[in-house]
């Protein structure tokens, strides 16, 4: 019996994948894993047996990554699952920034007390003017879940497209339309497009990437769409394009104390992901993940630790080991094993910058003797019998 304790309401469409085998607690001392959106968990002291915690969403900054992997637990979260929400608040955020309908809906309930509505509104509906958006350059700076399908809508709404990303995968690459124009750098979004919209992580590389310098490369009249992370952009450097007529219009979705009073700035509260179908996808990936991990040792979109994924175990014994990224890890692992006469069925060995993570079938059930050896290997972080 595992259990699972919920810091945030989880979708039921998810949790109800859970099995018999799976007990819900209140008690986090109690946890096998955790299931989380948004609760922070950076002042959380976090229990011994606790193997896995899984954020039901894409941003990971509410849990303390390296704490977790110091500790032998395995974080996750779920790429893609919320994919499409953002994609479509993207497109209306677009909209938004072309034409003035805020500035006009907020018009028409200053005036709605008037018995002459009608005239006015004829009469002053040109004050909120915008422009179509066919035929207008779009440029994307990142085509990975949300960015490849948002070019591909947008082809199909008569938009010239431009896209930059060095490290699109090749899945993504197949699904882009064809009429997408590949560039290789940002500067090339910048000088050349109407609209552009961001979808790339938060790195030290994508940090307020959109700066002073960023922006005086860009067209006068610029729409700029963030949908993606806060600190894309350099709040300041954003209020004195909009203020100098530079940028037409900023969209994000990621209202603070600046943009919220930025003039020109459109501030949407963090809506990208807050649809029913988002949060049940995301809870079915994030339960889904976690029942693998707990019941094969399998990691699918882990955070923290490699991902290394050896299905369903058919051999007698399966012995998962969490350990740092040393040299010859792997040789202590396999010299102790032999050491008792185990025979290795299978073995998976990946490495993800000071971690790795190490999946061992055997012909027959391990020893104590061979986990406790295990145990005390140098770098080693927690071994689990699987079977």
């Amino acid at each position: 019996m595992y259990n699972i304790h919920y810091l945030n309401k989880i979708s039921p469409q998810g949790t109800a994948l859970f099995t018999e085998d799976y007990n819900s607690v209140d008690g986090l001392e109690e946890a096998d894993a955790i299931l989380v959106r948004s609760a922070s968990m950076h002042d959380m002291h976090l229990p011994e047996n606790l193997l896995a915690v899984a954020r039901a969403g894409a941003g990971v900054n509410n849990i303390p990554l390296t704490t977790c992997a110091e500790e032998g637990i395995v974080v996750f979260n779920t790429p893609g699952a919320n994919a499409r929400s953002v994609m479509e608040l993207a497109l209306c955020g677009m909209l938004l920034g072309s034409r003035d309908i805020i500035g006009g809906v907020n018009w028409v309930q200053s005036i709605k007390g008037s018995s002459e509505i009608t005239r006015l509104v004829e009469k002053g509906k040109s004050q909120f003017a915008g422009h179509e958006i066919y035929g207008k350059k779009l440029g994307i700076i990142g085509l990975g879940a949300i960015g490849g399908p948002l070019a591909n809508r947008a082809r199909k709404l008569g938009m010239d497209v431009y896209g930059c990303d060095p490290h699109i995968s090749v899945e993504a690459a197949w699904h882009l339309d064809r009429h997408v124009q590949r560039v290789k750098t940002r500067d090339e979004i910048y000088a050349n497009c109407d609209v552009i919209t961001l979808h790339v992580p938060l790195l030290k590389d994508t940090e307020k990437m959109i700066n002073a310098e960023a922006l005086s490369k860009m067209k006068d009249g610029v729409i700029i769409l963030n949908f993606a992370r806060d600190l894309l952009v350099d709040d300041d450097a954003m209020a004195e394009a909009l203020a100098s007529g530079k940028v037409r219009r900023y969209v994000t979705d990621f209202p603070n104390e600046k943009t919220a009073n930025m003039p020109g700035c459109i501030a949407i509260p963090h809506l990208g992901a807050s649809t029913e179908e988002s949060e049940d996808n995301c809870a079915k990936m994030a339960v889904k993940q976690v029942m693998d991990y707990l019941e094969n040792g399998n990691i699918v979109n882990s955070v923290n630790y490699p991902n290394c994924d050896m299905g369903i175990c058919q051999a007698a014994g399966r012995i998962t080991i969490l350990h740092r990224n040393i040299p010859n890890s792997l040789g202590r692992f396999t010299s102790a094993i032999a050491a008792d006469n185990v025979n290795i069925d299978g073995l998976m060995n990946k490495s993800r910058g000071e971690y790795a993570y190490t999946m061992l079938d055997f012909d027959q059930h391990p020893s104590q003797a061979v986990v406790d050896h295990l145990k005390q290997v140098e770098g080693v972080l927690r071994v689990r019998v699987i079977k």
